[in-house]
């Protein structure tokens, strides 16, 4: 039943493809080997047991929300940067959920590579509101909303807790406009 060459991002795929199609707790050993067509302590050669391989679906989930929001706002400033970066901030947690679940847990105590991989998709967030002013504990006040919003606006779609029969997408740009209502960016308003 072994598998030559299976490696700790195989590992890492297999488990991300299983926490987006069943939701990150269907992430365990068992269902991860069997899904690779290997016995369970064969994976702990590529992770450190169940906290690694969730830590691994994690870490990508960061990684890869961090990108999209990057090429999100890449040549785009204010209002625009602001509006990108939201959608594609939902989309992304639409196309991947478990990953996406996994991604918004605080980095643990000293795994300085998780922190490290979280502040980049903050990052892509201040630089998209530079320029607007705002003060340092301003900027955090707006980078907090920004993700609050979305972030809960994401997760009670993918709850299924938009039931009336009124566009979500529709409620969704609402939600952007008024973020940015409140910001001092050009053409916000």
């Amino acid at each position: 039943m072994a598998r030559r060459g299976l490696d700790a991002g195989q590992v890492v795929d297999a488990a991300c493809a299983l926490a987006d199609a069943e939701g990150l707790e269907a992430v365990t050993l068992a269902r991860v080997a069997a899904a690779l067509g290997v016995r369970t302590p064969s994976l702990y050669n590529h992770v450190a047991g169940l906290d690694g391989l969730r830590r691994g679906v994690a870490l990508r989930g960061v990684r890869e929300l961090a990108a999209a929001l990057r090429e999100a706002a890449v040549g785009r400033a204010g209002a625009d940067a602001v509006r990108a970066i939201a959608h594609a901030h939902r989309d992304y947690a639409r196309a991947h959920p478990g990953r996406y679940a996994a991604s918004v847990a605080a980095a643990p105590a000293g795994d300085e590579e998780w922190a490290a991989a979280a502040a980049e998709a903050v990052d892509v967030i201040v630089a998209a509101l530079r320029g607007l002013d705002l003060g340092d504990d301003e900027a955090v006040h707006v980078v907090r909303a920004l993700r609050a919003a979305v972030h809960g606006f994401a997760a009670l779609e993918a709850a299924g807790g938009f039931g009336l029969p009124v566009d979500v997408d529709a409620s969704f740009e609402r939600l952007v406009d008024l973020l940015l209502s409140g910001l001092p960016v050009a053409g916000a308003r």
